[in-house]
């Protein structure tokens, strides 16, 4: 489709409002499921971390028990 000026490219043959919209609506979810996937999985690694740590110290707890 071939537009004859910039103001008739924006306003999409009086569509602009919905049109822009639509891509604004559309941008703004795919950024929201980045930053959630984004932070989720900062939180299943932190989780992951803890229990590791966790794991670890209890081996070593039972370590030292075991040897007393």
């Amino acid at each position: 489709m071939k537009f004859e000026s910039w103001s008739a490219f924006w306003a999409m043959g009086g569509y602009g409002f919905y049109v822009w919209l639509s891509f604004a609506v559309t941008l703004l979810v795919l950024l929201g499921q980045v930053v959630v996937t984004v932070k989720t999985k900062k939180r299943l690694l932190r989780e992951v971390s803890q229990k590791q740590a966790r794991a670890a110290r209890r081996e070593a707890a039972r370590k030292l028990e075991n040897t007393l």
